[in-house]
C-alpha cells in the first residue's frame, strides 16, 4: 500500500471529497486507511459501571485507500507515488516534483544521532 501513517492525503470521493487531512491508521490487509476527521461516525457508548456515563462518541471510520491521494510536502500537490532505490533503501517519490516522501523519517533519525553526539561531546568537555 502506498499510503502510510502520518501522510497528508486528499480525499477524492465520498461525502468528504476535497478535504485534506492526516492518516491516523493504515490497514494494509484490508487496503483501508483511517483519516482524521473524515468519514465521521457516531458510536453509542454504554456505561459499564455506576460511575461511568453513557455517551455518543464521534470517531473516524476507515475508507478505502484508493479513495485518497498523498499530498507531497515539497510541492503541496496531490500526487501519485513512484518508488526509487537510494543506496540499499527503497523510498517513495513524488511523481510531479521528484521529492522523496520518506525523508521525514530519515531526518528524524539524523536529528536523534546528532543529539546523541552533542551529549557525548558535552560530557567529554565536562570531564576534561
Amino acid at each position: 500500500m502506498k499510503v502510510k501513517k502520518n501522510d497528508t492525503v486528499l480525499v477524492l470521493t465520498g461525502k468528504d471529497a476535497g478535504k485534506t487531512a492526516k492518516v491516523l491508521v493504515a490497514l494494509p490487509k484490508d487496503n483501508k486507511v483511517v483519516v482524521d476527521g473524515i468519514n465521521v461516525q457516531k458510536k453509542h457508548k454504554k456505561a459499564r459501571s455506576a460511575q461511568e456515563v453513557s455517551s455518543i462518541v464521534n470517531q473516524s471510520g476507515a475508507i478505502d485507500a484508493s479513495n485518497v491521494m498523498v499530498v507531497c510536502p515539497a510541492c503541496g500537490k496531490a500526487t501519485r507515488i513512484a518508488y526509487k532505490t537510494e543506496g540499499d533503501k527503497k523510498v517513495r517519490v513524488c511523481k510531479k516534483c521528484g521529492a522523496v516522501l520518506d525523508a521525514g523519517k530519515e531526518a528524524k533519525e539524523v536529528k536523534k544521532a546528532t543529539k546523541k553526539k552533542t551529549k557525548k561531546d558535552a560530557e567529554s568537555v565536562e570531564a576534561k
